[in-house]
């Protein structure tokens, strides 16, 4: 693994990735290819990015020592990598000021984006006045809902908040959305994906903007124990903050790599979004991968409690370190994801995202197989601001749930 070299000129991670959608598309991926090609490799497009993380968006994020979950837990060491205390409260950030900037240098003025639990969407609508640009954020119907703090959020950063009501009206509606419109205005608008999905090059871009959170955690981890953590975790929908984390780690083959995705009701219950777990090729928005699908091929609702991790499908890289064996994932209940949801607020006086709670959920159940000696680090991926009113409708409901 120390040659690691992915994706190939093609925008495959093995066999996985590449770039399947229209003709309508092709000449728009073409011009961001070129575009990405150039800046990715000019030192000071790649200053101007880390400068502007390093000031408008906060970092570097800390890397915090939760004291009372170890003990709770009575195992590994567990440090929680604080993605949370960003500018608008989420790793996203770090991926939407890298396209927001790449958007300028193409000369595009409109901004679109994909949401979920709406973190993205802030962050795009964020940096669209930071930089003068007009940003339209499509958004299924049913997340719109659940998630009305970050809707008034891009409202009054002075976004269009496009409501989806086909299909399931989530995330995967939203993104079919923005991919149409981007289509008919790709001249003067560029599509800032937020997850590390979709055709080439969005995979391969979203993580080398997220890669910060690894190469922090390889810093700060080195400062505070010396050498490598022994296991990092993150949850996984789409699986850019997963990827961001584990992508600098890919090489370290003393370092575990462990990504946790919805479980739902029970993966048996077929309400889940676990994708790499049930493993079924497909394509998806633009890249072949693993996906939700029946028999005939056709794409299967995805369940969560967590609006940002109901996608039916993964980022192609995941489903790569996944046939490889170099990473593994799980999937976390729903009650799971609460309960460690509640624990961490109790214990460490944090309220996380249901996203994050995944992995908080999978860290504490691992953690107490492992030894006083060794480290987890876990991917505090974002705020739970935007959730507790879905939280205490979903205790209202499950009171055997709630935390004495």
């Amino acid at each position: 693994m120390k040659d690691y070299a992915q994706p190939d000129a093609g925008g495959h991670f093995g066999t996985f990735g590449g770039r399947y959608v229209g003709e309508t598309l092709i000449a728009a991926l073409d011009e961001l290819k070129t575009a990405w090609d150039s800046a990715k490799n000019d030192p000071a497009f790649l200053a101007e990015f880390h400068a502007m993380l390093r000031d408008y968006a906060g970092r570097p994020s800390p890397l915090d020592y939760a004291e009372r979950l170890t003990k709770k837990v009575g195992g590994a060491k567990i440090y929680l990598k604080r993605e949370d205390c960003n500018h608008t409260g989420a790793h996203k950030v770090n991926n939407v000021v890298g396209q927001g900037l790449l958007a300028r240098r193409m000369g595009k003025c409109n901004l679109i984006a994909e949401t979920g639990a709406g973190q993205h969407g802030v962050a795009t609508a964020t940096i669209a006045a930071r930089f003068g640009m007009s940003c339209k954020v499509f958004m299924g119907a049913e997340d719109v809902r659940r998630q009305a703090p970050n809707v008034l959020r891009m409202k009054m950063l002075g976004a269009e908040v496009v409501s989806v009501t086909s299909g399931t009206s989530t995330l995967k509606d939203a993104m079919n959305e923005a991919m149409r419109y981007w289509s008919a205005h790709c001249t003067d608008t560029y599509y800032v994906v937020g997850t590390a999905a979709g055709p080439d090059p969005y995979p391969e871009m979203v993580r080398d903007f997220q890669r910060v959170i690894g190469d922090e955690v390889r810093t700060q981890y080195a400062e505070k124990e010396g050498g490598l953590p022994d296991l990092l975790i993150a949850c996984v929908g789409g699986g850019s903050n997963a990827i961001g984390l584990f992508y600098p780690f890919i090489g370290d083959a003393s370092v575990g790599l462990l990504g946790a995705e919805a479980g739902g009701r029970g993966v048996a219950t077929g309400k889940h979004a676990a994708s790499i777990t049930g493993q079924q090729l497909g394509i998806l928005h633009g890249a072949r991968t693993y996906l939700l699908q029946d028999p005939n091929g056709q794409v299967l609702e995805a369940w969560s409690v967590s609006a940002g991790l109901d996608y039916p499908g993964v980022g192609p890289e995941h489903a790569y370190l996944a046939e490889i064996g170099r990473a593994k994932y799980a999937a976390v209940t729903d009650r799971e994801a609460i309960e460690a949801f509640q624990l961490i607020c109790r214990l460490e006086g944090i309220i996380p995202a249901l996203e994050s709670s995944h992995a908080v959920a999978l860290a504490l159940k691992v953690a107490a197989t492992m030894r006083p000696n060794q480290s987890v680090v876990v991917c505090l991926s974002g705020r739970g601001d935007k959730d507790i009113d879905h939280v205490n409708a979903w205790l209202a409901e499950h009171p055997d749930a709630v935390l004495a």
